[in-house]
C-alpha cells in the first residue's frame, strides 16, 4: 500500500493514507501484543471521528503485521486488562460501555472499512474485527472469545453483534464454548469474507478493493452505507423508504448527475469529477 507518511500527532495508531487521502491505513503496533487499553481507545474514538468529517475519505485499511518474541503473528491479543487493576466496578463498568460506543462508531463511519487478520484476534480483537465492513484472514489467523471463562462477557460488541454475522447458533457457540477458530472456519460461518495466504498479499486484496471504492461517489457510497445499516430489523415498508431518502440525497446533492453526464467514462474505469452540486 502505497501510502504517505504516518499520522505523527497518533502516540498508539500508526496511520497513513494513499490514493491522494481517499485511502486510510491503519496498522497496530502497540504494547506487548497490541492489547487495546484506554489510549489506544481514545485515539480509535479520534479516528471514527475524523473519518466521519473528512470528506475525502472513503475506505479504512486496518491489519497488523506484529510478532510475539516467538515469533507468533498477533492482530489483537485482546483489551489491556492490567491497566484495571485496582479500578472500582462502576469505573470497569463505565471503561467497558466507552469500548462499546467506540467500536460502535467505528463500525458506522462512512467509509468501506477492511480489516486484515494475521495472526491471533482474541477477545477485542474478534470484536474489533465487527467494526469492518469487509474481512480478509491470512492463513495464520486464530479467532476466539474466552470472556466467559473469566467471569463476564464479550462487552465490545461480541455478545449482540456477532449474531448479525453469523448466525445466533455460532455466536453462542463461540461465546460460550471459548473455541478457538481458524481462518478456514471463520471464512465458513461468515466471521471473515475471503482467505489470503500471507499478510502482504491480504493487504493488496485490500487495497483493490480500496482503489475501486476510492472511484466512487463519495455521497453516494455513505449514503449507501448509512442506509443499509439503518434498515436492519425495520419492516419492508421502511426499509424501501429509508433506500428511497437515500437515493434522493444523491440526487439532491447532484453526485447522480454528474454519474450521468460521464456515463462513458465510468463504464472505462475512468477517474469521475465528484463534488457537490454544480
Amino acid at each position: 500500500m502505497a501510502s504517505t507518511d504516518r499520522d505523527a500527532s497518533y502516540e498508539h495508531l500508526h496511520l497513513s493514507r494513499a490514493l491522494d487521502g481517499r485511502v486510510v491505513g491503519l496498522r497496530f503496533e502497540h504494547g506487548k501484543a497490541n492489547e487495546v487499553g484506554s489510549g489506544v481507545l481514545g485515539e480509535i474514538e479520534r479516528l471514527a471521528q475524523e473519518l466521519e468529517e473528512d470528506p475525502r475519505a472513503v475506505a479504512l485499511i486496518t491489519w497488523s503485521e506484529r510478532a510475539s518474541k516467538r515469533g507468533t503473528p498477533i492482530f489483537v491479543a485482546g483489551a489491556d486488562v492490567t491497566e484495571r487493576v485496582g479500578w472500582p466496578d462502576d469505573r470497569i463498568k463505565q471503561h467497558v460501555r466507552w469500548q462499546r460506543q467506540v467500536l460502535a462508531r467505528l463500525g458506522s463511519a462512512p467509509v468501506f472499512h477492511i480489516v486484515v487478520v494475521n495472526g491471533v484476534a482474541l477477545g477485542w480483537g474478534t470484536e474489533y474485527l465487527l467494526t469492518g465492513d469487509y474481512a480478509i484472514a491470512c492463513d495464520d489467523a486464530v479467532f476466539g472469545l474466552p470472556e466467559t471463562g473469566l467471569g463476564i462477557l464479550p462487552g465490545a460488541g461480541g455478545t449482540t453483534e456477532l449474531q448479525l454475522r453469523v448466525g445466533p447458533s455460532h455466536a453462542l457457540r463461540l461465546g460460550m464454548t471459548g473455541e478457538r477458530i481458524d481462518a478456514d472456519e471463520a471464512c465458513r460461518i461468515g466471521l471473515v469474507q475471503e482467505r489470503a495466504s500471507t499478510v502482504a498479499a491480504a493487504r493488496e486484496r485490500a487495497m483493490t478493493l480500496a482503489g475501486l471504492v476510492a472511484k466512487r461517489s463519495p455521497s453516494a457510497l455513505k449514503a449507501f452505507k448509512t442506509a443499509l445499516q439503518k434498515s436492519r430489523g425495520m419492516s419492508q415498508e421502511k426499509r424501501h423508504e429509508l433506500e428511497a431518502r437515500a437515493y434522493e440525497r444523491c440526487v439532491d446533492l447532484g453526485e447522480a448527475a454528474i454519474g450521468r453526464e460521464n456515463f462513458d467514462a465510468s463504464r472505462r474505469g475512468e477517474a469521475m469529477p465528484w463534488g457537490p452540486k454544480r
